[in-house]
This record gives structure tokens, sequence and C-alpha cells, in this order.
């Protein structure tokens, strides 16, 4: 068994200065240094959980014996627990200091489909507090932790999970509702069981609320699914080489942790899988995300800090994050910041990664409510295939549905109306996104401010994207898009520009023959310079709605 000890992120290689941008980025002159990320250091002595009685038969319930294994060695001063060859059913894991859970190659730790196994605690959902069944693998307040190996960790989320018709075939549907469960009366979903249906049909479920225990949620209990994963305010924590997959909800949420490193992981769902994000780091400091793959139910590597009033209130923004060599195949996003990012999110750089089918590539979203700021975004590398949504997005009106909308589904326009500032009003400011190649996308870049706060302050170059339709740009404020390269299929128009401010457009290559090449509309668009262009090559080069000032949009060789 190897020592684990401080490594990549202590070198002076992690340290080295990073130039964010060539000439015309507002960084194009500064260094910025990646930030440190401090490493685990566990004691290599070993103690195998059948040293407990354990017994890797896939039927003997082995939660006594493993955690008895993990509080053992960690009183002792620490060491690796380690899981041998087997199928090792169990209930609840709970983590302890200088621990390092190991995995071997042909371990599969499995936690159990018995629902009785897992108490309801406080804990916390989707950015608020609340009750929720115990994670099979948790750990709080502690310190010097890790989970290593190359073995499977199964959450057994099919017992857990509300299934869509619409995301299975026929015969994987038939097979569902063959299996037991309950049908909703509209045909369209199905459930594991009759307290799921009841906390589906619960608003806030879950939620905490003063006065009420446990007790008080038991009739909707197995609607509270667990996060496979959940370490809250722990420090020093490494998660290197397991596959972590069929997660009841998120696979993996730190909350309230620093020093973390995830590393050449495997983190796997089904892809109709609800809620079955892959990571969702949050309101965490000094995270490394490296050489890891994910393929889930919902958004892959994703950075949030609490929900509305309740994440305002803890006030702990997610920073100091680098996320790079990762591949992301299905998924909501490939990378996603959102929307639950109330405490903000800042200082944070992604680069070489490779989204492949993801629903959209880069994802930030948000909506009022919310409030925070993320800003100082550094995206650097990225490639991506086959994504059916956005390559690029950003969207301050995001309105908790899947991202691309299922046969027969409708969904109403947006409304645009301005509303008052206040603490509750979100904002995204300050991306510098470069280098980004997407072979196939249903939309190139889109952009959604709010009226009362635009998007700010937006640095794309050196992208090119193949996609069906090109750049939309709606209540926005200093974009700026240098040797941007969208080959379209439907380009009228290539670039749509919509009540933004200070859009500056350098050198914007597109298909020869585009029917349209820009659209400006919207009484509060202005300062929209284009240079270094060639609009000859389109059939018509501008459109500019009457309410729009003539002097609004100005085009230079």
């Amino acid at each position: 068994m190897k020592h684990i000890s401080g490594s990549l992120c202590r070198s002076k290689i992690a340290l080295a200065c990073i130039l964010i941008s060539s000439a015309g980025m507002a960084l194009a002159q500064q260094k910025v240094s990646l930030p440190i990320i401090q490493q685990v250091k566990i004691k290599n002595d070993t103690t195998s959980i059948i040293t407990f009685g354990a017994k890797g038969d896939g039927v003997t319930l082995n939660t006594e014996s493993i955690n008895k294994t993990i509080a053992s060695v960690s009183q002792k001063g620490g060491g690796v627990v380690l899981i041998p060859s087997g199928l090792w059913l169990t209930g609840p894991v709970e983590l302890k200091s200088n621990v390092n859970l190991h995995l071997k190659r042909d371990a599969i730790l499995q936690f159990t489909d018995d629902f009785n196994q897992y108490k309801l605690v406080e804990g916390n959902w989707e950015g608020r507090p609340a009750w929720r069944n115990q994670s099979p693998i948790s750990g709080t307040n502690l310190e010097n932790i890790a989970i290593t190996g190359t073995g499977i960790i199964d959450g057994n989320g099919g017992a857990w999970r509300m299934v869509k018709k619409d995301k299975l075939t026929e015969s994987q549907w038939k097979t569902l509702v063959a299996s037991g469960g309950i049908v909703r009366e509209d045909g369209k979903m199905w459930f594991p069981s009759a307290k799921t249906v009841k906390g589906s049909n619960t608003k806030n479920a879950g939620v905490v609320e003063p006065g009420k225990t446990a007790k008080d949620y038991e009739d909707i209990k197995d609607f509270l699914r667990p996060n496979l994963l959940v370490l809250t305010n722990c420090k020093k924590i490494l998660l290197e080489g397991v596959t972590f997959q069929n997660s009841p909800a998120w696979n993996l949420h730190p909350l309230l942790c620093e020093d973390l490193t995830l590393r050449n992981l495997q983190v796997k769902n089904p892809w109709y899988a609800q809620n079955g994000d892959g990571v969702d780091v949050e309101s965490c400091k000094n995270v490394l995300i490296e050489g890891s793959t994910f393929d889930v139910g919902d958004d892959g590597i994703c950075i949030k800090s609490g929900r509305d009033e309740a994440g305002r209130k803890r006030g702990v923004p997610t920073e100091n994050v680098i996320v790079r060599n990762n591949v992301v195949y299905h998924a909501h996003g490939g990378f996603v910041i959102g929307s639950e990012m109330s405490g903000g999110a800042k200082n944070i750089w992604v680069y070489d990664c490779s989204f492949i089918g993801t629903d959209i590539g880069l994802r930030f979203k948000t909506t009022r409510g919310r409030g925070g700021i993320v800003e100082n975004i550094y995206v650097n590398n990225i490639n991506m295939i086959d994504i059916p949504g956005e390559a690029i997005l950003f969207d301050m009106y995001y309105a908790a549905v899947d991202p691309i909308v299922l046969a027969g589904e409708k969904r109403d326009a947006i409304k645009s109306v301005m509303v008052p500032v206040t603490e509750e009003t979100p904002q995204f400011r300050n991306f510098y996104i470069k280098d980004v190649v997407a072979n196939g996308a249903e939309k190139a870049i889109f952009f959604r401010g709010l009226p009362e706060m635009n998007i700010k302050d937006i640095h794309l170059e050196n992208v090119t994207i193949q996609s069906k339709k090109g750049i939309e740009i709606i209540e926005a404020t200093g974009i700026f898009l240098k040797n941007v390269n969208v080959i379209t299929e439907n380009s009228n128009p290539v670039v749509d520009i919509q009540n933004s401010s200070n859009i500056n457009i350098d050198n914007l290559q597109y298909k020869p023959g585009s029917e349209l090449l820009f659209s400006i509309a919207g009484e509060k668009s202005k300062g929209i310079k284009v240079s270094g262009t060639d609009s000859s090559k389109a059939k018509k080069a501008t459109n500019v709605a009457s309410e729009v000032n003539k002097k609004a949009l100005e085009m230079s060789k």
C-alpha cells in the first residue's frame, strides 16, 4: 500500500502562473497563480474489514463490521481500511479522521436497498437545510480522510429514483412498471413507493421547519433520497481512482470543505437518473478535480454555494478551484456553475477538458431570488462534440427543467420584465473563455441576462463552433468576442443582439452565404463595435430594428 502524501499541488509546477489571454483581454498582461491544495497524509498501516467479521458474499449486511473497522483505525491514529475482493453489502458508512478507505480492483461496496437502514437526518438539499435519508457514505468535521483504490462504490440508486417515461424505451418502461411501484395518473412517471409519490406532491418536501422532528417526515421518507457521498465541514480530502456509481441523488457532495482533491475517478449514473449529478462542490475552498470521467443523469461537474436566502445567510462562496483534464459524457452540463450559487463563486480555472454529448457544454445558470456573485472564471482549451443544446450558455432565467425539451413537451416563452435590484439579484461577471472547439451543437453561444442586471464582462477568444444556430446576446453588457468562428446551418442571423451594450466583435468568421450576419433589436442596444469582419460574405450584413439608435452599430474593417 502506498503512503499518501502531498504531491502535485505542492510542486512548483502546480504553482506556475497562467497567462489567461493575449492582447484584447482585460487580464492580458497579468499572471494569475493557481491556488494551493493541501494534500492528505495518512499512515499506511492497513486493517481489513474482514478483521471485524465482514463477509463479501453479497448477502451479509456489513454495516457494523465496516464502521467498527473505520472507528478502530481512527482511534489508533489512522491508517488504511481495506475493502478486499468481494461483493460487500452494507448500510451507511461513516468516515473518520486520518482514515483511507481503500477498495481493491475487484471489490464492490454496494449499499442496501432496505430503506430502514437509513435514518432521517438533518442535512442539506439543493442549497437549503433539509431532512434527508442518511447518505451511504458521510463524514462531518473530519480532517485528513481519503477514499482510494480502483474498486466500485454502488449506491443502489434504482431503488430510490422516480423515472420519467419519456426517458426510457418502450421495453425498458414496461420492465420497470412490471417490477412494482406506482405509475402517476397521467402515465408519465414511475415511483418506487407510495411515500415517494406523496413526497413528490409535497411543497418544499423535507425542508427543515422549526418544531418538526424526523417523525414528521416519516410519511415521505422514501422521497428524501440521499446523495451517495456527503462530506460536511471537512479538511484535507482525497478521492482517487474509485468508481462512484448509481447514486440515489447526487453522486459526490462536498459541503463547506477545504483542500479537496478528486483525482482519476469514474463517476457514473444512468442518463435518466433524476438529480443524478456527478459532483456538486458547494461552498468549498481550495479544490482540485483532475483526470476524472463523468457519465451521469444531471450536471457533470458543478459548482454551488447555497440557495436563495439560506445560501446568502451562509455566505460562503466556492473559491479557488482547479478543474482540469476531465472528460464528461452524458450530463445536463459538462462544467456548470449554479443555479444554487447564492453564496457566490470566484477564482475558478477550468482547462484541458472534453465534453462528449453533454446537453450543454459550458453552462452558467441562475435566476432571480438567488443573489450571489459569480466572477473571475477562467476557461481554456475545451473540446466538445455532439452537444444537443448550447455549446456555451449564460442564462439568468433558469427554471429547474431539463435543458433539452422532451418530445411533446411545451414550455412558455420567457417574459422580460424589469424589477428592482436587491440582495436577491444574482450577478455573472468577469469570465475569460479561450480556445474552445465544438463539433456539433444546437446553438453556438447564448447569453441571457436580466433587464435589471445584465451579464457583464464576458471575454471569448479563439472559439470555433459548428452548430445549427449562431450567437444570441440578450441583456448583456461588455461582451468581447475575438477570433470567433461559428459555422452554422441555420444562420439567420449569425449574431442576434437584443437590448445589449458595449458589444465588441473582432474577426468574426462565419459560413459564406449566410442569410443575415447581424440582427440588432431593443432600445437599450448601443455601443456595438464590429471590426476585422468581412460582412460581404453574407447575403445581408445587418438588420437594425427601428427602435435602435442609428449610431448603435459601428462596423470597421
